[in-house]
């Protein structure tokens, strides 16, 4: 009667964690997986096509400095991104791109808020 539970018990003792140890290991992701935004800020026409079609009003445009003067680059705010990609397709010199990385560790929420500059 005391065998059986027993002899679960070291079964699962000696079994693989089924954990990763996070950041160390990750998990990977799938091939159609979005991450972070990605901006070329070269190829960028300010054209705020992403801005308009963003759902939940995620992207603003705000000025930023560039070699060829002030532009208007999108602003992105991580909080409220759905990642549907609606940015991505709409965008016709495919500046703006959602790539694969995970880096949503973050200590405050201002850090969420990712301005032209940090999205390269």
């Amino acid at each position: 009667m005391v065998l059986k539970p027993m002899a679960k018990v070291m079964g699962q003792i000696l079994k693989r964690p089924s954990t990763l140890e996070f950041p160390e290991q990750k998990e990977a992701e799938a091939d159609n997986y979005r991450g972070l935004h990605k901006l070329d800020m070269k190829t960028c026409i300010s054209c705020s096509a992403c801005a308009l079609i963003c759902p939940n009003q995620t992207i603003t445009m705000v000025e930023t400095e560039t070699d060829k003067g002030t532009k208007k680059m999108p602003e992105i705010n991580l909080e409220r991104c759905l990642f549907c990609a609606l940015c991505e397709e709409v965008c016709p010199t495919d500046c703006l791109v959602l790539g694969k990385d995970t880096d949503f560790e973050k200590y405050d929420r201002r850090e969420f808020i990712k301005r032209p500059e940090e999205l390269e």
